[in-house]
């Protein structure tokens, strides 16, 4: 007599919970200037899902640098709470990254060595260190650059290697403040492909102050736009569409003017969170 075993299936691995969701509550910062408090954020409520980009425009002094600051630990002197994956933000941690309007790159060290940087101080093992900082350079189209010094590379591959340093700890969120502000028209307009691309692979949460309302709603799932003295939110627009996108398309085209006619228009006298979603034309 034959017997015939079942053999189950292994059962599937659950799939990984997404990271990267952070939570602003209620956040207030003030400065002390001769002696006076200065309101530079006041009330800010902001729910940021896991792996969603979202873009923060407004005028100058409306506190925008100041918010990413305050998110990524720098200064832990505030009121209200900001939590990463229901957890408090306390201080610094590479669990956030932080780009500038500067690559802030090392001069004497190779692309290589900046990018493995953050590195240097983990338990990774050497050869596995050097394989994550290969796949990184690779990611930001920096291959074949690996030895060379930040001044023999353009003003986008600077900022490019600034990314790949930023991402090679694996953060779940990504602060860039002004990351391409430094940059020519032509070479901004290349890296911002670049960026929308290294989002889409990577899946990091990110966060990014610009001025620049066409790079906001191009690159963003939303976007805050603030008031200042003091900074507060004035609405959030959902850009409600698919990436890539097209920079020729309509639906941007109107959500930019729409929110720059906002921003050079005079405050409403009530300041309130309008989620507005637009639907595809």
């Amino acid at each position: 007599m034959t017997l015939h075993t079942r053999i189950e299936p292994p059962p599937a691995a659950a799939e990984a919970p997404a990271t990267g969701a952070l939570t602003i509550s209620g956040l207030s910062k003030d400065f002390r200037i001769d002696g006076a408090a200065l309101s530079v954020l006041d009330r800010i409520d902001l729910d940021i899902r896991a792996g969603e980009f979202v873009s923060i425009v407004g005028a100058s002094g409306c506190g925008k640098s100041t918010l990413l600051r305050l998110i990524a630990g720098l200064d832990t002197d505030y009121a209200g709470e900001i939590r990463l994956d229901g957890k408090r933000i306390a201080g610094t941690s590479l669990d956030r990254g932080l780009i500038f309007q500067d690559h802030r790159l090392f001069p004497w060290l190779t692309l290589e060595e900046n990018v493995g940087l953050a590195l240097l101080n983990t338990d990774i093992p050497k050869a596995q260190r050097a394989r994550i900082v290969a796949e990184h350079i690779a990611l930001v189209n920096l291959s074949g650059f690996e030895k060379a010094y930040p001044h023999q590379l353009s003003g986008g591959m600077a900022q490019r290697a600034a990314i790949a340093r930023a991402l090679v700890t694996e953060p779940k969120l990504l602060l860039l403040d002004e990351p391409l502000g430094a940059l020519d028209a032509l070479t901004r307009v290349h890296v911002q492909h670049e960026l929308q691309r290294i989002w889409r692979t990577h899946r990091s949460t990110m966060i990014m102050v610009t001025h620049d309302v066409e790079e906001a709603v191009f690159l963003g799932d939303r976007v805050v736009v603030m008031d200042a003295r003091p900074g507060r939110i004035r609405r959030i627009v959902d850009i409600d569409l698919p990436h890539p996108r097209e920079r020729s398309s309509p639906v941007l085209h109107r959500l930019r003017d729409e929110i720059l006619a906002e921003l050079t228009g005079p405050p409403p006298e009530n300041l309130v969170h309008l989620p507005v979603r637009e639907v595809r034309a």
